[in-house]
């Protein structure tokens, strides 16, 4: 199901509507939100590097990391880095986002890191800031007809500098621009009201929650009972994800995360019904197919016509031929045979069962009878 949230921002979308969007959500009862972003992010820059996406270069908005960070993420995938000025751009909101340290110079950014990214230094002006996502885009494509995607690694850092319709009609520019082929962005949602959530899944054509893998496990006094439940919410969840379909349909699917120190793993999990589906199938598998032997001991059955005619060819009449064209096809070998070894031909011979029967008539043997 992951892969197919990532196929999708692959593909894009059709030209004439509106791009792909993505809301990461998750919570402090499951907070593994932001692995499944570098997740996504990952397997993205895969697809553009191998030339498979729609779009051909990547902007990361990266509000909650530094750049040295995405960029040490994707080495430790495997990707080139040397190339990735071609690709990959980090608009920085990190580490100045209100313009304090103008006139300092940060030494925790890497020397790859700053020939990747650019800073943001008033993160207030949405603006401005949509301007540089644009801009820090179309520098990596040109000015042709590809396009671009958008990943936003924390929205509830936006809404921390700029009220919640400028955020949700920045990103709602974002995904209704001609060259952005698909953006996802990743939310805190415990931390905002229910209507700020609401929006930002109206906007998105898909929606993925992690949710903990044991609901029982909080609200409760911590013993020997429920420890082994927080345990397994520390390295397990449950992933849900809702598609919107063209057509105005909804399909929700479900799996289980595994985080580890190697990455995120994800693992189908079957529906209730599929559950009681499996459970009703018969234990008993019937084979349909025969075995060299059973083909054998088959073969060696002698079917009911095959014990007439000691062994000589039967002609049976079908129905559809004329007695009057071969007399020796329309021959039935049913009653008693008198061969006639001359001509090769049979006839049949009628004894009454006893002087009492009369002979067949035309006449009805009830006509007599008053009914």
């Amino acid at each position: 199901m992951a892969d197919t949230i990532c196929r999708t921002l692959r593909d894009g979308g059709l030209e004439g509507e509106h791009a792909p969007a993505l809301t990461i959500k998750d919570s402090k009862a499951s907070p593994f939100g932001f692995d499944v972003f570098n997740y996504v992010l990952t397997q993205l820059s895969n697809y553009i590097l191998a030339g498979k996406s729609q779009s051909r270069g990547l902007v990361v908005v990266a509000y909650s990391r530094s750049p040295s960070f995405y960029v040490d993420l994707l080495k430790r995938r495997g990707i080139d880095i040397a190339s990735s000025h071609d690709w990959i751009h980090i608009l920085d909101c990190y580490t100045d986002p209100l313009g304090w340290k103008n006139w300092l110079i940060d030494k925790d950014i890497s020397q790859e890191a700053s020939s990747l990214s650019s800073f943001c230094q008033d993160v207030r002006n949405l603006d401005k800031l949509y301007s540089l996502i644009i801009e820090q885009g179309k520098g990596l494509i040109g000015q042709g007809k590809d396009r671009f995607s958008i990943a936003i690694d924390s929205v509830s850092e936006m809404v921390r500098h700029a009220s919640i319709s400028s955020v949700a009609g920045i990103l709602s520019n974002l995904r209704s621009h001609d060259q952005v082929s698909s953006i996802f962005w990743l939310l805190h949602s415990d931390l905002h009201e229910i209507k700020f959530t609401s929006v930002l899944e109206y906007l998105s054509s898909m929606v993925a929650s992690v949710e903990p893998f044991n609901q029982a496990a909080f609200g409760q006094r911590v013993d020997l009972e429920n420890l082994s439940m927080l345990e397994q919410n520390f390295r397990k969840g449950k992933f849900h994800v809702r598609f919107k379909r063209r057509n105005g349909r909804v399909r929700v699917m479900c799996e289980e995360i595994l985080v580890e120190l190697a990455g995120i793993k994800f693992t189908p999990v079957l529906s209730e019904d599929e559950i009681i589906n499996q459970r009703l199938l018969p234990k008993v598998q019937f084979n349909l197919q025969l075995s060299e032997e059973e083909r054998n001991e088959r073969a060696k059955v002698v079917l009911p016509f095959e014990h007439q005619g000691n062994g000589k060819p039967i002609q049976i009449y079908d129905g559809r031929r004329s007695l009057g064209e071969n007399k020796e096809e329309a021959l039935v070998s049913t009653g008693k045979l008198q061969p006639d070894e001359d001509s090769g031909k049979g006839q049949i011979i009628y004894f009454r069962d006893s002087d009492d029967e009369m002979p067949d008539s035309d006449e009805d043997p009830d006509d007599d009878l008053d009914i």
